[in-house]
């Protein structure tokens, strides 16, 4: 009767005022929905370009983002007896005038938001309640926080969107949400009580943002076993912070702790050492590895674990802490990288190459269909073919294999790559080197192919010393120029091995107008510097990252302090892509979250942790040790490629993306897709940072 009275009541208030904003003595400024309970705007005080650091939920942004998904809202599947059933809590039973004390019920289950302002920033605790007679189970709890991670283009993204990096860390979770443009404020979120377990995506699809949006952000409670009238809080803090290092002094002020390791994928035999940092002494700490109890010793007041591992596949190291709590980091153990390597490469020129000698696409790379056991022909109805065909990123096994030849000199792989080049040539190519993306010439005809090829062609030629492999990867270059002229932003342009190629090769003339043609991309990249071209995604880290290799390779080249200037500009740009959480998965991998869409089996939008291309950003680190004798990039750099070993498997086999969330849009996720399709970029990049080739 009296929750009747004041929903009439409520309702009447409304009609004058809908929204609240609240930031007394808070560097936050909050809009709270007064209708749902949720929050609805979020800028830091101070910001010249007043960031909205979530997206707007009022469908004003994308028609498909409603308030249904709002800050605070979430759901749960409730189990009780036999029956199970999906809720979603959205319409308040009570709410006071500021919004900081709303109360949701569904069925037996009351959920309880409090929100207290501080001069820190904002504490949000949720709190469920078993309100019923009978025990109950939950499952499957998600709090929705979408934040602003979208690419609307590169001025807009500079300034007034978020790389958001997750860190489902139990008692230790966190968010930290990294300003696009790599300049403060930013914003954090930590746990301070309960649990993080995972996060899941929603509102994703091609028909929904495609590759120019992540999705809309759920946080994972753990799974929850609730006696009549029990109750599980989880509480988190919401404060600005000036950068990474900033962030982590305040996750550890605020009573968090710091999970790292000296590296996440260890060879077999090799000693794993992980720590935990605290700011305090903690009363207890335990520690276990794949479930086996193993010795904690403390130095320098962190806590930490030393452990030889000798079996090889993931490993997860948890530590046990205070009262109750617990979190953890993620490992790989393999048998070596450079055996994992080997049978890569073995595996392409025995599995993946096409050997019909009636197939068009004979000596052509292929994709591989793990499930099938079988090379993927492209004959089934798919999302898009042309990242499915026999050219394009495939290229990337041709530059691999090239480059493993210089390192062995082994004559079946020499046999298998002569046959590849023929097939590039020849099918892919016209005389005038026109580069296709499929046999029939009619698909594709891509910039970023060009790059691809001319780099297999110079990596023949350094492997062989073929002075036609010289003049191919010229003339491919020289076709791209003449096409796209120099505002492409390429993946992979190769500065330094086409120059030196035709330097050894005798080709001054060609040397020189090449010289002329990287230079004149450069100053296109100069005078552009942040404001990168939509290509075909808006913006993303593989715009950014390839410019800054390409410029440091020309730094390189030409010594012209133009170039590392700008190279030094834009490399915290490159930088706020990545995150430092405790996984193999996540260290320093670019956040991207579209390409298991585009090349995977599973067809599905979603965080890919990691994508190759997240080496882009390791070839950056590279050649900005080069640049300036930092030799911390070069650390980042084999941090990064060595976490993409994941994507290789033990028997030759690999997946071109792993699919991170727990969930997206309700679909499990966590998998690798069993395409083997372009991810052989990842060792490449590998062999460049580790070999110097």
């Amino acid at each position: 009767m009296n929750g009747c009275v004041f929903r009439r009541g409520l309702s009447l208030f409304f009609l004058f005022l809908s929204m609240v904003s609240y930031a007394v003595n808070s560097p936050l400024q909050v809009k709270i929905n007064l209708q749902n309970g949720s929050i609805s705007q979020l800028k830091i005080g101070g910001d010249v370009y007043g960031m909205d650091w979530l997206l707007r939920t009022d469908g004003a942004q994308y028609p498909w983002v409603k308030e249904n998904v709002a800050w605070g809202l979430g759901y749960f599947t409730l189990t009780r007896g036999h029956e199970s059933v999906k809720k979603e809590w959205s319409k308040p039973v009570e709410i006071n005038h500021e919004g900081t004390e709303v109360v949701y019920r569904e069925g037996c289950v009351s959920i309880r938001v409090s929100r207290i302002f501080t001069d820190e920033g904002l504490t949000e605790i949720y709190t469920l309640s078993n309100e019923g007679k009978e025990p109950i189970s939950l499952y499957d709890i998600g709090i929705y926080t979408p934040f602003n991670d979208n690419y609307p283009g590169a001025e807009e993204c500079i300034r007034a969107r978020t790389n958001v990096q997750v860190w489902n860390g139990e008692s230790a979770a966190y968010v930290n949400a990294l300003r696009m443009g790599g300049f403060a404020p930013h914003l954090g979120l930590v746990l301070t009580e309960g649990a993080i377990k995972s996060y899941e995506i929603w509102e994703r699809g091609a028909q929904k943002g495609n590759s120019q949006y992540r999705g809309v952000l759920a946080l994972n409670l753990p799974d929850l076993y609730l006696k009549s009238g029990d109750s599980y809080s989880v509480a988190w803090n919401l404060f600005p912070h000036n950068g990474n290092e900033d962030f982590k002094q305040n996750l550890l002020k605020q009573g968090s702790t710091l999970v790292s390791s000296d590296k996440y994928v260890y060879q077999k035999g090799e000693t794993a050492r992980v720590v935990m940092q605290t700011a305090l002494p903690l009363e207890n700490c335990t520690a276990r590895l794949n479930g086996v109890p193993v010795p904690v010793s403390r130095m320098n007041g962190r806590y930490v674990v030393e452990t030889q591992l000798m079996q090889p596949g993931e490993v997860r190291v948890d530590f046990f802490y205070g009262n109750g709590k617990q979190t953890h980091a993620d490992l790989l153990v393999i048998s070596s990288e450079k055996a994992l390597l080997e049978k890569r490469v073995d595996f392409i020129r025995t599995h993946q190459q096409m050997n019909r000698q009636n197939d068009p696409r004979f000596g052509a790379y292929m994709i591989y269909d793990n499930e099938g056991d079988s090379i993927y022909l492209n004959d089934t109805p798919n999302c898009n073919p042309v990242d499915r065909d026999e050219g394009a990123e495939r290229v990337g096994m041709g530059v691999l294999l090239a480059k493993q030849y210089r390192l062995t000199k082994n004559d079946a792989l020499k046999e298998s790559l002569l046959k590849y080049a023929r097939f590039l040539r020849e099918k892919l190519q016209t005389d005038d080197y026109v580069t296709y993306s499929s046999v029939d010439q009619t698909n594709r005809n891509r910039g970023y192919n060009y790059m691809w090829v001319a780099d297999f062609y110079f990596q023949m030629y350094q492997a062989t010393g073929d002075r036609n492999f010289a003049v191919d990867g010229y003339q491919t270059l020289q076709a791209m120029f003449r096409q796209f002229g120099y505002g492409f932003y390429a993946i992979g342009i190769p500065v330094l091995v086409g120059l030196e190629s035709l330097e050894a090769a005798g080709m001054k003339k060609e040397y020189k107008k090449l010289l002329a043609d990287f230079k004149k991309t450069g100053d296109v990249f100069v005078q552009n510097g942040l404001n990168y071209p939509k290509f075909e995604v808006n913006y993303e880290q593989s715009i950014v990252a390839p410019a800054v290799q390409f410029l440091s390779q020309l730094y390189l080249v030409t010594k012209e302090q133009k170039y590392l200037d700008e190279v030094k500009r834009q490399i915290p740009v490159v930088e706020a892509f990545n995150g430092f959480q405790p996984s193999y998965h996540l260290n320093e991998v670019a956040v991207r979250h579209w390409d298991g869409y585009w090349f995977g089996k599973r067809e599905m939008f979603g965080d890919t942790f990691p994508h190759y291309w997240s080496t882009v950003t390791a070839a950056v680190y590279y050649y900005y040790a080069l640049c300036t004798g930092d030799k911390s990039y070069q650390k980042r750099a084999e941090n990064i490629v060595r976490n993409n070993l994941c994507l290789f498997f033990e028997d030759g086999k690999a997946s071109c993306a792993y699919l991170y969330p727990y969930k997206i849009d309700g679909v499990k996720g966590q998998f690798y897709d069993p395409y083997a399709n372009d991810q052989d970029w990842a060792l490449v990049y590998y062999l460049l940072v580790n070999e110097d080739i």
